[in-house]
């Protein structure tokens, strides 16, 4: 193999000029013919005894050459690659030049990494939110603890707003029963929003044992068949229930936490409500930072990068829907959208994350950022407790150059960040332009909690997601969540 020429094109790609000589394409030549030979019938031989040579001349001398090519070329490409030293991104063209007897050649056209030339990476601001819990935020916690601790009992009376009604149901088109139209012991709280508008609205004043027919008309925008149709639902109330909250007291305190009093609960919340809303505010404080030094370097990014890590956003998605229960095939219909759409929806937050992790890699050489083998072993202890697991088995799914790695990406980090001037953040004005519309909130009540800094349960996680944790990879945005994805389902079900 020799390189006869390496050029330099735009976009951080190189074009190869390769030769092979006549000695290394005739080795790939009996590799193809010790292949090939079981397939190819010779008159007076025995499938596979037939020699090189008799073959050659019974069907042509190139008879081998394609399956030799396809034998030789991926080493004489690697081994240009290196004698070059490059660094490639993704998979070459190739285009074969010339092929006879004495050998072949080809050109390899590839991206290769990028050289990036860093910006500004210390000394920057970014605003940090100042961290306050207040007597309302810890009652609306607890709140929302009373909530979860709420049982259900059942009472004699027509059903009002708030009540959760156990019914059976049928849809009806033009009097035929329409497909997810029906269910039954189904527990619906009226006002949730569960079911078509206007359908919770006429269970109202119905009792137990009472049967009626419900007319409702499917909006618009529906996403099935029956968008903007009228239809019929016969429905039957088994049940009445009421939510039963517990009194908030010592008792209360008690029951749902390791404390005695209510005020040593409270402490607790408030505590961990400024811990979790102090570490948000830092994570957000960090992320500024992060997007101005992604911003700030100069580089040509080779798409294969951006499209691989596409790639990588909608596997962690797909598995994030299975881990939910939730076929990604479904998930794609539910959503209107095809693999492209999604591949195509990551681009944008691919480029985001490749740019970063360049402008990582690029401060970690221009620092001299290392990480020794006792702290690579400290790391795998750490996750290890936090997942629950043994060290060992954890070391099975994550290699020691993914922690490596992420040490390394934590130590440029707080290296921006300690360098990091945090400002005041803009104060946000309450009051709107007069006759201006208020912009309708987009983010989900699950969304708001995690928002206010609301602690997460603790849950095991497998050792695959471990993995993806140490990878710290960003998902790609969808048109819709998991849970609305899952939603969606049981409405369709239940309707």
């Amino acid at each position: 193999m020799s390189v006869k020429n390496c050029e330099k094109l735009e976009k951080n790609q190189v074009a190869l000029t390769v030769e092979v000589d006549a000695a290394a394409f005739d080795a790939a030549i009996e590799k193809a013919y010790r292949k090939m030979r079981n397939q190819i019938t010779v008159p007076g031989f025995r499938k596979g005894k037939a020699p090189r040579k008799m073959v050659e001349k019974l069907y042509g001398v190139e008879v081998f050459y394609d399956e030799a090519i396809n034998i030789a070329m991926p080493d004489a490409y690697m081994d240009a690659v290196t004698s070059e030293k490059l660094e490639p991104v993704g998979y070459p063209e190739v285009e074969l030049l010339d092929v006879s007897k004495d050998g072949f050649s080809f050109k390899a056209t590839v991206y290769v990494y990028p050289e990036v030339t860093l910006g500004q990476y210390k000394g920057l601001s970014a605003p940090r939110d100042e961290v306050k819990v207040t007597a309302a935020d810890v009652n609306a916690r607890l709140s929302e603890m009373a909530d979860r601790n709420t049982r259900m009992v059942g009472v004699d009376r027509p059903v009002e707003k708030g009540d959760v009604a156990n019914i059976d149901f049928e849809g009806f088109d033009n009097g035929k029963p329409f497909d997810g139209g029906k269910g039954e012991n189904f527990d619906l709280e009226i006002g949730s929003g569960t079911f078509v508008p206007g359908f919770e609205d006429q269970v109202i004043g119905m009792s137990a044992g009472e049967e009626k027919d419900i007319d409702i008309t499917f909006p618009e925008d529906y996403h099935a068949e029956l968008a903007g149709k009228s239809v019929v639902f016969h429905v039957k109330v088994n049940s009445v229930k009421v939510k039963e909250v517990p009194a908030i007291d010592d008792e209360f305190a008690k029951d749902v936490s390791e404390f005695d009093t209510l005020a040593d609960l409270k402490k607790d919340i408030k505590a961990k409500l400024t811990e979790d809303r102090q570490a948000a505010a830092d994570r957000a404080f960090e992320d500024i930072l992060m997007q101005q030094v992604a911003d700030g370097i100069t580089c040509d990014v080779p798409q294969p990068m951006v499209d691989e890590q596409a790639k990588r956003f909608v596997d962690n998605l797909k598995m994030q829907l299975q881990s939910q229960g939730i076929p990604y095939e479904q998930y794609l219909k539910l959503t209107n959208s095809t693999e492209e759409d999604m591949l195509g929806q990551a681009q944008e937050p691919a480029l985001r994350q490749v740019k970063l992790d360049l402008a990582l890699e690029a401060i970690a050489k221009a620092e001299n950022v290392e990480v020794t083998d006792e702290e690579i072993e400290a790391e795998y202890e750490r996750s290890a407790e936090q997942y629950g697991m043994k060290a060992e088995d954890l070391k099975k799914y994550i290699s020691s150059d993914n922690i490596k790695s992420q040490l390394v990406n934590t130590k440029v980090v707080k290296i921006v960040v300690d360098s990091a001037v945090a400002t005041k953040p803009v104060e946000k004005t309450e009051e709107k332009a007069e006759g201006e519309e208020k912009p309708k909130a987009k983010k989900s009540a699950k969304k708001a909690e995690t928002a206010e800094g609301e602690e997460k349960p603790k849950a095991k996680r497998t050792a695959k997601k471990a993995e993806e944790k140490a990878e710290g990879e960003e998902k790609p945005k969808a048109k819709r969540t998991a849970k609305k994805a899952e939603e969606k389902t049981e409405e369709k079900s239940e309707e």
